[in-house]
């Protein structure tokens, strides 16, 4: 996801953009940072260097960390959490180590200011403070976006392994859906679950920031936090939004019942009931749309992995019945098909186009697309 996460700063406004395994970085004013956390459908955290430095032994560590200008950081009375992470070939192995000797640091230099000592707070902390040591280099940092910015805002109800919600922009992505929504194109999940992929194919279509849905962000507890920039940004985002016509954008499907509630709960928590429609209804019973939006569209879906359906059998049972509809009534359409086995896209009966690997946390997946003839 890394070159999607690079594409996104660069419309951001971001320079000196690099992508790297797993992470992106990227320089900028502050504005551009806000901009990621408000705008970024594919990151996971936005995080701001505050200094780099050689760190092999535990004094060096402290002393490194002490030096920062902590008392412009942390708020009077605010509360932090420390996380820290070390490669393998750092003389540090003990990840808790190095996190509360960093915590140490930071606590001793505010108390030296003669401010009160911030108290620490693992759930919801003012402020998140990282320390990555690579190859005898800490790296500390400020962690921008708070909680992970998957979290949309939206989710009051799922199953036992949702989709993430980055990943789910992600796999929308890379099917070509933003071109197809403003181009007025349909999509149908017949497998929806809670509804992640025809919920982030809405916020794509009509240009809503996720961050504008309740996200509790990181920097808001920090004391150097630009409060009149931030909300200039927001407004800003509300006035982008823009649905490229009336009606549902998206369609969700599926059998369970429960996941039908859940969708739906899912779709009223963020504002969206009005622009993807759910319903419950069975593979054997799918049908593209009618209406304003009888056009070709995108099919996405993620189909339950085999070992939830208990034996590969059943799982490949099920691949073929979605390549006997998608043959029989989609002609013309997109399909996206997310599977934790990619031989079991042969299944489907049609060659796959595209094939991308992501992960679904540490689940690695392949992206399947197929141009359904």
């Amino acid at each position: 996801m890394e070159d999607l996460l690079a594409a996104e700063l660069v419309g951001q406004g971001a320079e000196e953009v690099q992508h790297t395994r797993a992470g992106v970085y990227f320089d900028g004013p502050l504005a551009v940072g806000y901009r990621a956390c408000l705008w970024s459908r594919v990151a996971s955290r936005v995080v701001m260097s505050l200094g780099a430095f050689p760190a092999r032994t535990a004094d060096q560590l402290y002393a490194g960390v002490r030096s920062l200008p902590w008392c412009d950081l942390v708020a009077p009375k605010a509360t932090i959490a420390v996380s820290a992470a070390v490669d393998a070939r750092s003389e540090f192995t003990n990840t808790l180590f190095v996190a509360q000797k960093t915590k140490d640091a930071v606590v001793d230099a505010v108390r030296a200011a003669g401010r009160p000592r911030p108290s620490v707070d693992v759930r919801r902390p003012d402020l998140r403070i990282h320390a990555r040591i690579r190859a005898g280099e800490v790296q500390v940092a400020l962690d921008l976006s708070g909680d992970s910015l998957h979290r949309r805002g939206y989710r009051v109800a799922g199953g036992e392994a949702p989709l993430k919600e980055n990943l789910a922009a992600a796999v929308l992505m890379r099917a070509g859906w933003p071109a197809m929504a403003s181009s007025g194109a349909p999509l149908i999940d017949p497998m929806c679950g809670s509804g992640t992929l025809p919920i982030e194919a809405a916020l794509m279509a009509g240009n809503i920031a996720p961050g504008l849905l309740g996200h509790r962000f990181g920097f808001e507890g920090w004391a150097g936090h630009d409060r009149r920039l931030w909300q200039g940004l927001c407004a800003e985002a509300r006035e982008l939004h823009e649905w490229p016509s009336r009606g549902p954008i998206a369609i969700g499907f599926d059998a369970q019942a429960r996941a039908v509630e859940d969708a739906r709960r899912n779709l009223e928590a963020g504002g969206l009931s009005h622009r993807v429609h759910v319903e419950r209804r069975t593979l054997e019973n799918l049908v593209p749309p009618r209406g304003p939006r009888s056009c070709a569209g995108l099919l996405v879906v993620n189909p339950p992995y085999g070992h939830r359906l208990g034996d590969k059998a059943g799982a490949r049972e099920l691949y073929e019945l979605l390549g006997r509809v998608l043959r029989a009534r989609f002609s013309g359409w997109r399909a996206a098909v997310l599977t934790l086995d990619k031989e079991l896209g042969f299944a489907v009966g049609l060659r796959a186009a595209k094939v991308h690997r992501l992960y679904n946390g540490a689940l690695k997946v392949f992206l399947l697309s197929f141009e359904v003839p």
